[in-house]
């Protein structure tokens, strides 16, 4: 459809549009949110271990990162529209049986299903929105789809801790099948198909072996880290190196090897590396620390970290408009900072935890220091690249910020001494320290790289410069515990 037959903002075909994206994201990023929250009771009902509780948020991060560049890719040649609905549809059918999972490795597969459909999901809400919306109301409508889904990751762990605690944990998977066919029912009346008119129809030109075994190798790698299996962690080291030799022999690589001639790329990628290792291992322990051990409700537990969200969406538009006119090398390396002293503050948290003395403190600071850093590093993934690459450098950031994640659940228990059964709080309480210790070197590893390598740029990043507005994006939807979204390529 040309540009100038899309349809404005303020059309009721473009508050359609607008209300599909949203919620098939909103879909998408709760439910990886709420499965945490749920851990608890889902590892008493399936009487499984910290391992089993590792592969439920695991199973679904390794499939998520493994395919969602290709996933986009898909959208961007079989048609944006089409490859939503698949995900819609396929999101729907797995939460389904994840709800009726009647042991854990049924719970697992299941999980690795839905990562499979998150990633045809997740990457075609924000191209949607470019494909489908008037160019002169992108901006708008790119800052309400961001905030009306910061808004959600602020009710999400209320509703999701109500529900687990009133109806089980079952519900917060059943409860994503009435979400997702209104998304299918308004995208099929409303939204218009749109696709690459540069890309081919032919898988020839997606790069399906690189996903392949970028996929064999996270989950070599995820196996090995939770079984602490060295021959399985060699195969996925290897795995992980045949995959650069296939980027850089492909004609349509999905990590195009040219992006990392930047330095600041490169540099802001290290950065995010270390920084999402840390909130991997952070929001997967902590939830089980203040149930297991301070003896919250799964309720209680959600509505704890909410004022992280909530900080994250006031501040995080200033953090970001502040880096463009004064360089992001400050706030990346004083938000890592803050973020790591909110963690020590955390360690106070144990038997008889009061929240607004033991636990609150420790959330607000560790807020503020993603609320300083996570728009200013999108900004440098975004300005060292040209505008033209923007989409697919965003990409490529989020799939380093999800392996980050996926990588961290997998080592830190083990490397904290947390692992068989969680029938122990106070054995459970140590290697919780042990793990927030390891955390907070991550976070002054991402900080020190941070100094180091991002120098003070006073000028203004390129994709920003061609919409001033977009600053709004820097926010929680795309930016918290689950990675910045992936932008759509420029057509």
């Amino acid at each position: 459809m040309p540009t100038s037959e899309l349809p404005r903002l303020r059309s009721a075909t473009g508050r359609w549009i607008l209300l599909a994206t949203i919620l098939g994201s909103s879909v998408a990023s709760l439910d990886a949110t709420v499965v945490n929250i749920a851990l608890p009771r889902i590892g008493a009902e399936l009487e499984t271990d910290v391992a089993g509780l590792q592969w439920t948020l695991n199973g679904y991060t390794l499939t998520l990162a493994a395919f969602i560049l290709l996933g986009g890719s898909l959208g961007d040649r079989l048609g944006r529209r089409r490859v939503f609905l698949w995900g819609a549809v396929g999101f729907a059918v797995t939460s389904v049986l994840c709800g009726a999972a009647l042991n854990v490795e049924m719970l697992i597969a299941a999980r690795v299903l839905q990562g499979v459909a998150g990633a045809m999901l997740t990457p075609g809400s924000l191209a949607l929105i470019s494909s489908s919306i008037d160019r002169r109301d992108q901006g708008a409508a790119i800052g309400l789809w961001s905030g009306f889904g910061g808004v959600a990751g602020a009710l999400g762990p209320f509703l999701g801790g109500w529900l687990i605690d009133v109806v089980g944990w079952r519900s917060i998977f059943f409860l994503n099948v009435p979400l997702v066919l209104v998304v299918v029912l308004v995208t099929l009346r409303h939204v218009p198909e749109s696709r690459d008119p540069a890309g081919s129809i032919s898988a020839a030109r997606l790069d399906v072996p690189g996903a392949v075994v970028i996929a064999l190798g996270l989950g070599a790698l995820t196996f090995g880290l939770i079984d602490i299996n060295l021959p399985l962690l060699t195969v996925g080291v290897l795995l992980l190196l045949v995959f650069v030799v296939i980027e850089l022999r492909s004609d349509h690589p999905l990590v195009p090897p040219a992006l990392f001639r930047s330095r600041v790329f490169t540099a802001a990628n290290l950065v995010t590396l270390a920084v999402y290792a840390a909130l991997g291992g952070v929001f997967f322990l902590l939830v089980l620390e203040l149930q297991l051990v301070a003896g919250y409700s799964p309720l209680m537990s959600g509505v704890a970290t909410v004022p992280i969200t909530l900080i994250m969406l006031v501040l995080s538009a200033p953090a970001g408009r502040w880096a463009q006119q004064h360089g992001a090398r400050l706030p990346m390396t004083l938000g890592p900072l803050l973020s790591a002293a909110g963690l020590v503050l955390l360690l106070r948290i144990g038997p008889g935890t009061v929240y607004f003395a033991d636990v609150l403190p420790g959330v607000l600071v560790f807020g503020l220091g993603l609320a300083v850093l996570v728009a200013p590093l999108t900004g440098a993934v975004l300005g060292a690249v040209p505008a033209t690459e923007a989409g697919i450098a965003s990409g490529v950031n989020n799939a380093i910020a999800r392996t980050a994640q996926l990588l961290a659940v997998a080592a830190l228990p083990g490397l904290a001494g947390i692992s068989g059964s969680l029938d122990d709080p106070a054995e459970f309480d140590r290697g919780f320290g042990v793990a927030i210790w390891i955390c907070v070197g991550l976070l002054l590893a991402g900080a020190l790289l941070a100094a180091v390598l991002v120098r003070p740029e006073r000028r203004e990043p390129p994709a920003l410069r061609k919409a001033p507005e977009l600053d709004t994006v820097d926010c929680v939807p795309q930016c918290a515990i689950a990675g910045p979204a992936v932008a759509p390529r420029d057509s």
